[in-house]
């Protein structure tokens, strides 16, 4: 017997992708790990806290907070592969669901 019940579709990831780069933790909010995202905001700040007051006086504003800016692409990251690992295990799961039943064997309980 194969279960009619469906699995609804992740978030795409595009989308998380750009949630991700506007607004820092969106994409994480996205995804339904909100907890995740506010780590990632908490460590944006303390890094470009302790990157301000080690860093030069003449050094850019982006030199001044690297540490910050390193923490928020790595964030939009991590957003964007979770997007990608979720939406690649559903594709698969659908596949493999319809695989069976196509052929009309169905799988051993």
């Amino acid at each position: 017997m194969t279960s009619s019940v469906t699995v609804p579709a992740p978030p795409n990831p595009y989308l998380v992708l750009g949630a991700a780069i506007v607004l820092p933790a969106s994409g994480h909010v996205i995804l339904g790990v909100p907890v995740r995202g506010l780590q990632f905001l908490f460590f944006m700040v303390i890094l470009a806290w302790v990157t301000a007051k080690i860093a030069p006086p003449d050094a850019s504003f982006v030199g001044r907070h690297a540490g910050g800016f390193l923490i928020y692409a790595l964030s939009i990251l991590d957003a964007y592969r979770i997007a990608r690992i979720r939406t690649a295990k559903w594709v698969h799961k659908l596949r493999r669901d319809n695989d069976g039943a196509q052929s009309g064997i169905e799988k051993h309980t």
